[in-house]
């Protein structure tokens, strides 16, 4: 798992979806990031059964799938401050 996030990008990625269920679109946009990279990480994710996807109207939105995710992403940002 740690080495899944060691990637700057994934780690965003996964610290976003802590927060909601987000499209490749949106997490693109918030992140700063072209849509075929983020694409490209979560497919990497989703490998690894860190994320999952639901389809809804032709769209998918990405979820964490591993709860000790949460607790990761948590953890360093206590140790940030």
């Amino acid at each position: 798992m740690l080495k899944a996030v060691a990637h700057p990008l994934r780690l965003r990625i996964v610290a976003s979806l802590c927060k909601e269920e987000l499209n490749v679109s949106t997490l693109a946009e918030r992140l700063g990031a072209s849509q075929a990279i983020v694409s490209q990480q979560l497919r990497i994710l989703r490998s690894l059964g860190l994320v999952a996807a639901t389809r809804e109207d032709g769209f998918a939105r990405y979820r964490l799938a591993e709860p000790a995710l949460e607790d990761l992403v948590c953890c360093m940002e206590r140790c940030e401050r």
